[in-house]
């Protein structure tokens, strides 16, 4: 966007350790302390609960590969939006935005807020409505956002740190001071190679929604000092260290707690910390989890309301929403907009719903984006300075791992999935209203 005299641009002031940083935030959230006791009720053997997390860290870098390719040909602020937009026309991009601001990102940081609350309420002994912590964050990171993208910046890569110290802690604790689990006789796998391609693909989906969000560090990319180089780094350099930080907490869980005893516990992390340094251990990874949620809502705040900025910008949303802070030069009321959002959904929805919501959506979009390569790839003559290496069966392996992760969802929670579906396409009339409803004006 450029400045006039009337309408600040947004600031670039973002470099490559805080690119790295928001895609690593954007990615490990609350999930990996939980999901792979997940994972071990579809899958017993060691070798399949942590390769399935391996696995999932393939497509996660293939998806990498993919996004960085499309930020080195595509630097404008809006990342994903943009990608969607110049492939396949306003409607798609709208419909993405619709579904971030309603679906995806919202309903996202209102179950982690929902998590933050829960571990907070447990470290502290504190007894109140869950529900008060999750909005009280949730307000708090709003206005921090609101004073610019660096303040949000760097909250966001100090509380990175902070989740990287606590995984490692996990790990280092959980490999040299917990006792390892009793060796017992293996459950059977699965019956049939069909039952296994069942149980991995449903194991698979807490997997992949652990590894969800590198996309959004494309949000910011208008506030990235040279996003065409660093977005693409903190893309692969990012989504590499979370594949290593997930592969690890993954086997220290597994080692310490064996296959039975993870698949029989809802809190893996606290329970490997129990048995590392007793009960001080399990409060000390209830605080690491607290702070790691916070650290993926801080990122959500600062990153997708630049969706709905660009939205605003191209005539497909609220002219207001575009609106740039003069001294902060944030888009603050885009910042307002997803916090107020992001509450509303933390005080209606549940978590288990609101996972089903997130994941069935947003890997449409992976798809698409995917896609979105191909066509781009097409249209374009310009060669980017970094590709997707192995294309096009790379990036045809992530679409497909993509499409797989939508309907293994739909067929676990298909009534909460068809709810998710039916607000993305509520968003084909919105869209045409907001288009007819600009050009008017």
């Amino acid at each position: 966007m450029s400045e006039t005299a009337h309408q600040p641009a947004l600031k670039r002031a973002l470099g490559p350790f805080d690119v790295t940083m928001l895609v690593m935030g954007g990615i490990i959230g609350s999930g990996i302390f939980v999901n792979p006791a997940v994972v071990a009720t579809h899958v017993q053997a060691p070798a399949l609960i942590v390769g399935v997390w391996l696995f999932g860290g393939l497509i996660a870098i293939a998806g990498a590969f993919v996004y960085a390719e499309l930020a080195a040909r595509r630097p404008e602020v809006g990342g994903q939006y943009a990608y969607l937009r110049d492939a396949f026309g306003p409607v798609p991009a709208f419909l993405y935005g619709w579904a971030l601001l309603l679906v995806i990102q919202s309903g996202g940081m209102a179950a982690v807020a929902i998590v933050f609350s829960n571990y907070l309420l447990a470290v502290t002994g504190m007894a109140v409505d869950p529900a008060w912590p999750a909005v009280t964050v949730l307000l708090l990171l709003t206005g921090i956002n609101c004073l610019g993208v660096k303040a949000g910046g760097t909250l966001q890569s100090l509380l990175m740190v902070l989740k990287i110290g606590g995984i490692l802690l996990l790990v280092v604790c959980g490999l040299a001071f917990a006792p390892a689990a009793a060796p017992v006789a293996a459950a059977p796998v699965v019956d049939g190679s069909t039952g296994l391609l069942v149980a991995l693909a449903a194991a698979l989906t807490p997997v992949m929604f652990s590894y969800g969000g590198w996309q959004t560090a494309s949000f910011v990319s208008g506030e990235m000092r040279d996003p065409r180089r660093d977005l693409a780094r903190g893309l692969l350099f990012g989504v590499i260290g979370v594949v290593a930080l997930y592969a690890l907490v993954a086997l220290t869980a597994v080692v310490v707690l064996g296959p039975q005893g993870l698949a029989a516990t809802t809190t893996p992390a606290s329970d490997v910390m129990r048995l590392a340094l007793g009960e001080s251990g399990a409060t000390i990874i209830g605080l690491a989890i607290a702070i790691s949620a916070l650290g993926f809502l801080s990122q959500g705040m600062l990153t997708s309301p630049r969706v709905y900025f660009a939205m605003a910008e191209d005539g497909s949303f609220f002219r207001g929403v575009a609106t740039v802070g003069k001294r902060t030069r944030a888009p603050y009321v885009a910042i307002l907009l997803q916090g107020a959002v992001a509450i509303a959904i933390a005080l209606t929805g549940t978590f288990g719903q609101i996972l089903s919501y997130v994941v069935s959506v947003d890997f449409i979009f992976f798809a698409l984006t995917g896609i979105a390569l191909f066509v781009l790839r097409r249209r374009d003559t310009e060669t980017p300075w970094v590709k997707v290496p192995g294309h096009p069966w790379t990036t045809g392996f992530f679409v497909l791992a993509c499409a797989v992760t939508v309907v293994g969802t739909v067929w676990i929670n298909p009534v909460n999935s068809l709810i998710g579906f039916a607000i993305l396409l509520a968003g084909v009339p919105a869209c045409l209203l907001f288009r007819a409803y600009r050009k008017a004006a």
